[in-house]
């Protein structure tokens, strides 16, 4: 017993002076970390992690593997991700050092106007193909190969396309997402025909096929984006649009493009930590981290009433800024380096009432300067890495399924604001405040690559993550399984937290005004992750996942010689 434990602590000595190692016997997480020299794939489905693993032992990049492993998630998870939806990518070049970011988050039709939907609604649709916008994950996939991929689309989506003819075996968290879809998706013939075989969800270990995806899949493999944004598919697309009187309009899908952004960070406690511009949310993660680091957190401990009350306290802060300033940058310049100054989050944490919950926050005035979804990561053998996320919205979106496409149209455009004075307002050709972020972290010789998913819950999920890796020096996996809150609502005191978080710990906080909503011990509530992290300085790289949800980090095999 001895000679395993010291042999898992040299494994693990080049990340020595960054977290703590567990002794075996009394270490609180559930799984170990992956640890290979090779390259390792992090998925909620083990099938898309196997997937990916063989793309890089097939010669294939970081990048190669996250376009599989996504367009396999498309496959096996199809009420969180798919071809109908958007992606945002972090993507670090080892043998350069830099970070690229992709935005492929689509634009609102150019017909669909506040005033169009006030004709029909007094609230932005939430379902329906008038919350629909053009899906931007296939603008991304290509950007992404073109750029950094070693193989051609269509050996990418090979796996994806048999995996969606032969079948696949439900996993049981999956199939309890169909289960909870199935009022929504019996909205919709094209739908229901897709996903509902036999009249309802699949059952934990059924086969589900979807021979109408591997279809789609295949005009993509064949003419890359144009396959998916031009042509039959598309023109299947704007079919269904018309029928249920929708705006979409052919120039709405081949005019649009991904585009290339420079990622924002902040430093925390000596990391840098990095998340991607406006129109997403991933500047609140980086504002709570201003602000909890004016607080001694690593001091309070994990989970304390102290350090719990304080990022709860930054929460609400940070996504009062997010909500009043964050949009599509084309249409409204956001005050990025305002939000994310030092100073002005010492200014802010001075409103965090250590005694006291705060139930009504509002934005600030930042100085003016110069659910469902699937997260998945990927580091190959050479130090590559991909910080990558992909997001229909909604489960099963829209509930829209173009007939014979296999995929539902994401719901983005719920997302937008009906007040015309908002920033983020509804326009054509506007892309809404979006909620899916990929992150990145960086100290040294060693690089992480994480995310959590589920909705609002991610900025606030990131903060947590890194707060248990730098203040309470957790390794990722340990980090991904620590007990955590979410509030999901913008106003009040409300706050949800896992039951694995003390009761006199719930009480205390309580007492200082919190309202407390106690879920299971791995709630879907606060967010399923995964991670990935490279030691350069020893040449080995890390997994780990989250069993809040069915995924697994699986690493490549050994490549032939």
């Amino acid at each position: 017993m001895n000679s395993v434990i010291n042999l898992r602590i040299l494994l693990l000595m080049a990340t020595t002076s960054l977290f703590t190692i567990a002794h075996a016997a009394d270490r609180s997480q559930a799984r170990s970390m992956v640890i290979s020299r090779y390259g390792i794939v992090a998925t909620e489905q083990p099938l898309a992690s196997q997937i990916g693993a063989t793309i890089l032992a097939q010669g294939g990049s970081a990048v190669d593997a996250a376009v599989a492993a996504n367009a396999a998630m498309g496959v096996v998870e199809p009420m969180a991700n798919g071809i109908g939806g958007d992606l945002f990518a972090i993507v670090y070049e080892a043998k350069t050092g830099r970070l690229y970011g992709l935005n492929a988050s689509g634009w609102a039709p150019a017909g669909l106007s506040i005033e169009f939907i006030k004709g029909i609604t007094n609230q932005m649709p939430q379902s329906g193909i008038h919350s629909v916008t053009v899906p931007g994950c296939v603008a991304g996939w290509q950007k992404l190969l073109d750029r950094f991929g070693r193989k051609k689309m269509k050996d990418v989506l090979a796996p994806g396309i048999r995996l969606a003819d032969e079948g696949f075996p439900v996993t049981e968290i999956i199939s309890s997402y169909w289960v909870d879809s199935e009022k929504k998706l019996r909205r919709s013939k094209s739908a229901a025909r897709t996903y509902l075989p036999g009249g309802r969800a699949p059952a934990t270990g059924e086969i589900f096929r979807n021979p109408d995806l591997a279809w789609s899949y295949r005009q993509i493999a064949s003419r890359g984006r144009k396959g998916f944004y031009e042509g039959e598919l598309a023109r299947r697309v704007l079919k269904c649009s018309a029928e249920l009187g929708g705006t979409l309009s052919a120039e709405d899908l081949a005019k649009f493009s991904a585009e290339w952004v420079e990622p924002i960070s902040t430093t925390y406690r000596g990391w840098t930590v990095y998340e991607l511009p406006p129109n997403g949310q991933g500047i609140a993660a980086l504002a709570m981290l201003n602000l909890m680091e004016n607080f001694p957190l690593g001091k309070l401990g994990p989970n304390s009433a102290d350090a719990l009350h304080v990022m709860i306290e930054a929460k609400k802060l940070a996504y009062a800024d997010m909500l009043r300033f964050v949009a599509d940058p084309h249409f409204a310049k956001a005050p990025v380096a305002g939000i994310l100054a030092k100073d002005y989050a010492r200014e802010r944490a001075k409103l965090i009432d250590l005694a006291k919950a705060n139930c009504n926050v509002a934005a600030g005035q930042p100085p003016p300067m110069g659910t469902d979804t699937t997260y998945l990561c990927v580091v190959d053998a050479e130090g590559n890495m991909v910080s990558y996320i992909q997001s229909n919205y909604n489960s099963f979106g829209s509930g829209v399924v173009a007939e014979g496409t296999g995929f539902v149209l994401q719901n983005r455009g719920g997302l937008f604001s009906l007040d015309p004075a908002h920033p983020n307002a509804l326009a054509g050709r506007k892309r809404p405040l979006h909620t899916i972020i990929p992150a990145f972290m960086t100290k040294d010789d060693v690089r992480v690559a994480f995310g959590i998913m589920g909705g609002w819950n991610q900025s606030q999920a990131h903060a947590q993550f890194v707060s248990d890796l730098v203040d309470h020096r957790m390794n990722p996996q340990a980090a991904l399984e620590a007990a955590r809150f979410t509030k999901l609502t913008f106003a009040g005191c409300d706050v949800e937290m896992e039951s694995r978080v003390a009761a006199a710990v719930r009480t205390e906080l309580e007492s200082r005004g919190h309202k407390i909503k106690v879920r299971g011990p791995f709630a879907d509530d606060v967010g399923g992750g995964q991670a990935v992290m490279r030691d350069f300085s020893a040449g080995v790289n890390y997994g780990a996942s989250d069993p809040r949800k069915d995924g697994a980090a699986i690493p490549q095999s050994l490549p032939q010689k």
